[in-house]
């Protein structure tokens, strides 16, 4: 028989009227006093903090990466230092412009975040599903995640506003084209492959500089959901992928995905067909050959949803010693756009919770604000330097300096002199498997079919046009399923 624990109130007093508020009399209206009432009502009230803006439903695991091959040649980072060495990480999957109750089948990037607990500090490598972006420059972002959420006039969805936006910005065609293949439907989270998609960069023990990407591939191999069967999913478990690998773990069918890297010299980087840091481009595996890093294995699902799952904070921000940041300039506004949303969403202590805190020694002068439950430094001074603590700097991670390619500070066009938007794509449409190319074309027909309002055929019309540059086949398909007309003589 389990021990009887005793209801009390947050401050510990024994509470004997759990269920019943104090009252004048039985029938009598309540009493002022009653401070238990007061404080669960209003705890009640602050249950849900703001949800995310983009990623706001997810699920997540806890487990561990396992290095299997030597990449010490590349980085000095710790957690790759031998064969063998186990590292603890937390994942957490999501949908992206989804709110919390939407569902887990829907046409949407999936994000893949890891948060590996090093040595030298939490590592955050935070990804998508997919390889590429729609943008490739950060302050396009929140127009971007305003077409994808509800239109302020209806307050719903609007495929309008979606392909407006689209076709405005071909930058996005590459991740658009991936979006509406099938794999803008995977299967649940365990069949699925992730990217760190942005361009990083390694430093080993010689301080020898590399740029890289990273991939994880799903060892359950993939699958994906046509688009009726994701419909179809939307209404009977809208919960699908949380269920799935909730079930998965507990029954010990633990998700395993291999940790894969592509490198990039610096010199190949300035000579590189495209930009090497544009987001919407690929690095080619032909030239870039995956090299085999590691195993995460997800073995353990957190035993209170809210605290770890939801709470969970990532930021491309945090980085270890060995591995850095690169001049792809979404990843730049990364860097100050997670920790600031991390901060406005759960506080200026959310490192300090125990899903994103460092399992290892932390030592800095940060003091107060809210929720601050971690001593807050004691007695110690809270300042540098002082002549009271011994608290140093290591030059041992001094870092690695480099050059710019330019000193000249401006407001560049994004795509001038790169504004090849159709050819990775168009090679993409091109080694889909004749059901893949019927089933995206379905798909994108189905979405731009939404499309309405005045400027409904100036919308299709611009997309049109993008989809005829992609692929002739993708365009008639398209145009076809959608009821336009296309003389052929315009296409010679």
């Amino acid at each position: 028989m389990k021990e009887k624990k005793r209801l009390t109130t947050e401050a510990g007093a024994p509470v004997n009227h759990y269920q019943d508020s104090q009252s004048a009399g039985a029938r009598g209206p309540l009493l002022l006093q009653d401070y238990f009432l007061h404080e669960k009502l209003a705890t009640f009230n602050r249950e849900r903090i703001p949800e995310r803006i983009v990623h706001a439903k997810g699920s997540g695991a806890y487990g561990t990466f396992t290095v299997t091959h030597d990449i010490t040649k590349y980085t000095r980072a710790k957690l790759f230092s031998k064969i063998g060495k186990q590292t603890k990480v937390f994942t957490r999957f999501s949908t992206v412009g989804g709110e919390k109750g939407s569902a887990d089948t829907e046409r949407d990037p999936r994000g893949f975040a890891v948060k590996f607990y090093t040595e030298d500090g939490n590592w955050d490598l935070v990804g998508n599903n997919t390889p590429v972006f729609f943008i490739k420059d950060p302050k396009k972002f929140p127009d971007f995640i305003h077409t994808q959420k509800r239109d302020p006039h209806t307050n719903c969805k609007s495929p309008t506003m979606v392909w407006d936006y689209w076709s405005l910005n071909p930058e996005s065609l590459h991740q658009v084209l991936i979006l509406m293949s099938d794999r803008g439907t995977p299967n649940g989270y365990r069949f699925m492959n992730g990217y760190g998609s942005h361009t990083f960069s390694m430093v080993n023990d010689k301080n020898e500089r590399i740029y890289v990407k990273f991939h994880y591939k799903t060892m359950q191999g993939n699958k994906t959901f046509t688009d009726a069967e994701a419909t179809k999913l939307k209404g009977t478990d809208p919960d699908y992928s949380q269920r799935d690998l909730v079930d998965a773990i507990e029954k010990g069918d633990y998700p395993k995905y291999a940790l894969k890297i592509q490198v990039m010299t610096l010199d190949e980087a300035k000579n590189f067909s495209w930009n090497p840091f544009d987001l919407t481009k690929v690095w080619s595996h032909k030239d870039y050959p995956l090299i085999d890093v590691g195993e995460i294995e997800l073995n353990e699902i957190p035993a209170n949803y809210f605290q770890d799952v939801e709470q969970a904070a990532f930021a491309p921000s945090n980085l270890v010693d060995g591995i850095g940041f690169s001049p792809d300039k979404m990843l730049q506004g990364r860097i100050l756009a997670y920790p600031d949303a991390q901060r406005y969403r759960i506080g200026g202590n959310y490192q300090a919770l125990p899903v994103n805190k460092c399992p290892y020694a932390t030592n800095n002068y940060h003091r107060d604000g809210a929720m601050r439950f971690d001593g807050n430094g004691e007695n110690s001074p809270n300042y540098y330097p002082n002549s009271f603590d011994n608290n140093t700097e290591d030059d041992s991670y001094k870092g690695v300096n480099y050059e710019l390619d330019s000193n000249i500070a401006g407001y560049f066009d994004r795509n001038e002199g790169d504004d090849d938007h159709f050819t990775q794509p168009g090679n993409l449409f091109k080694i889909m498997t004749p059901e893949a190319k019927i089933n995206t074309i379905n798909n994108i027909v189905g979405a731009m079919s939404g499309i309405s309002g005045s400027k409904k055929d100036e919308i299709i019309n611009l997309q049109l046009c993008h989809w005829f540059r992609v692929d002739i086949q993708l365009g008639m398909g398209v145009a076809k399923g959608l009821g336009v007309e296309i003389d052929p003589k315009l296409l010679r």
